[in-house]
């Protein structure tokens, strides 16, 4: 039995927040140098170019790489040999709490949906919290911002939907999405499960590497499919037209219902971030 103390949660939360706001993952970058590289409209090419300047000025001023920090989600794996000292949902906020106060991230989360009232530190986190084998602790944060994740949509398609039905659906969506999300965007696909499980399967395909296609061939060559029809848009980086519309589309798929068929796409912005 391995022993953690709630204060080592807080501690890895709290670097993790400032941290992922800071730098995106090194293969997300590469995908954005390469897409100024290639990118045949002027236009496109020069806001491209300007994208990776402010990912440089982030990291060498350890500023947020955007103004949007958004709210923390956080993936947790604990194994089953572990045992926490604390109490662990209280130590993962208060991490939050830490990350964003001290790392001068701007807090976006409101007390009510309804009534709003911020709660000024950007508490509480979305935490998806999952029982594995082992005597570890496994945490990703991924802030996500909500310019992109107001463009997410879901629907619970019956298996009568055919594959052209699938992948139209994610392109309507990058389509009404527009340049609100930011693009370049990275899709997170989930597909089956039942609804919630369909929402969380999207929410995790974002925080797969984008240098990772799905190790299912299927799945990847339709990720493929779903990329190019994404780009043959021509919305382009921010919206001005151009080639990149998309960075990357990412499929998790699960079981589901004889019944049913549920697709939901979590739109991310061109700053997808997470740290693990």
């Amino acid at each position: 039995m391995r022993e953690i103390e709630a204060e080592q949660i807080t501690a890895a939360v709290r670097q993790l927040c400032m941290d992922a706001n800071r730098v995106l993952p090194e293969d997300l970058e590469t995908c954005i140098h390469c897409a100024a590289e290639e990118e045949t409209s002027p236009l496109g090419k020069a806001i491209l170019c300007d994208l990776c300047d402010n990912m440089d000025a982030a990291r060498e001023l350890q500023i947020p790489v955007c103004q949007d920090t958004g709210m923390a989600v956080i993936f947790a794996e604990v194994g089953q040999d572990v045992h926490i000292h604390g109490n662990f949902e209280h130590a993962v906020n208060e991490g939050v709490r830490q990350g964003y106060v001290d790392g001068l991230l701007r807090c976006s989360v409101v007390a009510d949906p309804i009534r709003r009232g911020n709660t000024g530190d950007n508490t509480p986190a979305i935490l998806h919290t999952r029982l594995v084998e082992g005597d570890r602790l496994s945490l990703m944060v991924a802030p996500k911002g909500f310019g992109s994740e107001n463009m997410s949509r879901m629907k619970m398609f019956t298996p009568s939907a055919s594959l052209d039905d699938i992948v139209g659906f994610v392109v309507e969506t990058a389509r009404v999405a527009g340049s609100n999300p930011c693009p370049p965007m990275v899709l997170g696909v989930g597909i089956g499960g039942d609804f919630e499980k369909c929402a969380i399967l999207a929410k995790m395909a974002l925080c797969r590497p984008v240098s990772e296609p799905n190790p299912d061939s299927f799945y990847a060559e339709l990720e493929k499919r779903m990329l190019d029809e994404v780009n043959a848009l021509g919305i382009g980086p921010q919206g001005f037209g151009g080639d990149t519309t998309a960075l990357c589309v990412h499929i998790e798929s699960f079981p589901t219902h004889i019944a049913g068929l549920p697709v939901a796409v979590n739109v991310g912005c061109h700053v997808t971030r997470h740290k693990k």
